[in-house]
Formats: C-alpha cells, sequence, structure tokens
C-alpha cells in the first residue's frame, strides 16, 4: 500500500475576489490576514464568486476593524428568503496585537489599510488586508512603465524562445 501524498493548496486557486486597484492607488506596506463574521447567504454567494471590493476599506472604531465598501451580491434564493443588504459594515476577527499595530499606523499621517483579497482557507473566508500609503501621480506612472517593461521582456523571451 502506497502513502499517497498530500496536496498543497496555493491562494490563487482559492481567490473569491480582489482588489487590482488597491496595489496601483496605494503603496502596501505590510498585509494581515483576517477572519471576516459573514450571514449564511453571504458565505453561499462567495461560493458562487459574486463578491467586489473595488471601494472597499478598513475602518477602526472602539479598538476593532471593519470592513466597509465591499459587495456582496446576494443570490436569488436568498434575497426572497432574508433581508439582504449587499453592502454592509463586516466585522474583520484579528488577534489585539493586529489591531494595535493596525490602529498606530492609521493614526499616522498618511497611511490607511484596505483590503486586497478575499479567499478560501480550508471551509473559511478570510480576508487579506493591508497597511498603504498613497502613492503620488508620478509613482503610478512609474510602475505603469515596470509592469509594461515587464509584460515587453516576457513577449520577447516567449518569441525567441520558439524559434
Amino acid at each position: 500500500m502506497r502513502a499517497m501524498a498530500k496536496k498543497k493548496h496555493s491562494n490563487t486557486g482559492n481567490v473569491i475576489a480582489q482588489n487590482k486597484r488597491a496595489s496601483f492607488d496605494y503603496q502596501l506596506l505590510e498585509t494581515f490576514e483576517a477572519g471576516i463574521a459573514l450571514s449564511g447567504w453571504e458565505v453561499k454567494s462567495l461560493r458562487m464568486g459574486k463578491a467586489d471590493l473595488a471601494d472597499s476599506y478598513v475602518l477602526m472604531k472602539d479598538g476593532e476593524a471593519f470592513l466597509l465598501g465591499s459587495h456582496i451580491i446576494p443570490l436569488e434564493t436568498a434575497s426572497t428568503h432574508f433581508v439582504t443588504d449587499p453592502t454592509r459594515t463586516r466585522k474583520l476577527l484579528l488577534h489585539k496585537k493586529e489591531l494595535a499595530k493596525i490602529q498606530a499606523a492609521v493614526t499616522q499621517k498618511g497611511q490607511t489599510c484596505v483590503c486586497t483579497q478575499l479567499y478560501w482557507k480550508g471551509h473559511l473566508v478570510k480576508a487579506r488586508i493591508a497597511l498603504a500609503q498613497g502613492k503620488r501621480a508620478h509613482d503610478k506612472r512609474d510602475s505603469q512603465k515596470e509592469k509594461d517593461w515587464n509584460r515587453q521582456k516576457q513577449r520577447i523571451i516567449r518569441d525567441n524562445v520558439k524559434q
């Protein structure tokens, strides 16, 4: 009898929603993994991939973290049986030390906290949140140039390998 190897699950296959705009608008300084307090219909909608993090951000209030602006689209069956609010404020579950670190960073000048990703970790929904500092216009141009150059390099390599 052979022993079966365990499969390692990468976060790329478990991603529910990403906030790609956050990495363009902000310089991400430090990331945290947070749990989210969700209701049943929200979990079912997330299983169907119906989430949007485009305008979401994290608000610190009374020593707790809340996710605002995230949009979870309710399923047809959920809206008939429950009172559904797609943009409701959701509580983030973090350790006290992480909350204190985020609170201290947010009170500093120019830093904020944004949600960059929602993903599955086992059967739980987790949020990747990041402390961020706003980019200036020239920083955005530099990151766009770098992204274009990397894409061009990949094309050159791909075309030369084929020949």
